[in-house]
């Protein structure tokens, strides 16, 4: 029996950006969304230095999820860039996911907010860690942040447990436009491999040391060689100062080789391959201010 075309289901599709202060628990919502750890995730603040795309697709629909820096005023270039992430997010989204959690009454960056509150895409507002909070406090939060924007669909949300997590999915879907797919249906994300392999060594860099350390390292992936069951990697973590050299090294190569060992397991989980890594530490100063260094790295156009 033939289709009635009028009956046909249109094909729904767009950009569903996640924006929020440091350290709310966007990238934990993204990989939730996403069902991928795509964002690496720390309690240190400014985790996230990229846009990162993860698209999930269904026959009927396609969301394409950004994950974004948490928004902030910036002290140096490199924020500079970071902030460039948050505006084109802004700028091209069909729905906004403003992530906050129990304790924040304001945006880290009013001026952001104030965009939000303006702008005529549809904006959720998901109060994260719902499961830290009593449950007056929560009730409070829903309410203030209603009547912030009285327009917008406030909800509790757990992003590290999943509550209420897939009923928003369900609302998103609604809120999608009329559109076919903007990706490939078989693509997950709009970054290269080399790029999830620099983020997770970053990301044990963040665990492993403290203060300015993290903050003054960026990791590039000089080279991917695949030989038959295994991946040979070599990648250069660039520090600020000497100084902060000698502490990623440690004592005999002590810290290095730690993450080291901790990154290749989490690469093999990614990759699903046998994994040989190969780390050096370089001096690069004040790479943070430099623009046609932070060009280089993707950071600014």
């Amino acid at each position: 029996m033939a289709t009635n075309p009028e009956e046909t289901t249109p094909h729904r599709a767009g950009f569903v950006n996640i924006i929020g202060s440091p350290n709310v628990g966007k990238s934990t919502l993204m990989n939730r969304l996403v069902g991928e750890r795509l964002s690496i995730i720390n309690k240190k603040a400014q985790t996230t230095r990229h846009r990162i795309m993860g698209i999930v697709n269904e026959p009927e629909w396609q969301i394409v999820y950004s994950d974004t820096p948490g928004v902030l005023d910036p002290a140096y270039k490199l924020q500079e860039g970071m902030m460039k992430f948050v505006r084109t997010a802004l700028q091209d989204a069909d729905l906004i996911l403003m992530v906050t959690d129990t304790e924040e009454s304001d945006m880290a960056h009013p001026e952001t907010f104030a965009k939000i509150a303006d702008m005529e895409v549809p904006v959720f507002i998901l109060i994260n860690k719902v499961d830290l909070a009593d449950q007056a406090i929560v009730a409070e939060r829903l309410a203030y942040w209603q009547e912030k924007i009285p327009r917008a669909v406030v909800a509790p949300i757990s992003a590290l447990h999943g509550f209420n997590v897939d009923q928003i999915l369900e609302r998103v879907v609604e809120y999608l436009p009329e559109s076919p797919p903007y990706f490939s249906k078989d693509e997950l994300t709009n970054k290269p491999m080399r790029f999830f392999i620099s983020e997770i060594i970053r990301e044990k860099i963040l665990t492993h040391f403290k203060q300015e350390i993290p903050y003054s390292c960026e990791v590039v992936v000089e080279s991917y060689l695949e030989e038959d069951s295994l991946v040979k990697i070599r990648a250069e973590i660039r520090v600020a100062r000497e100084s902060q050299k000698q502490i990623v090294i440690g004592s005999g190569g002590s810290m290095i080789k730690r993450v080291g060992i901790d990154a290749r397991r989490d690469i093999e989980k990614f990759i699903g391959s046998r994994v040989f890594l190969d780390l050096f530490v370089r001096v690069d100063k004040d790479w943070r201010n430099d623009e046609r260094k932070l060009k280089r790295l993707g950071y600014l156009d």
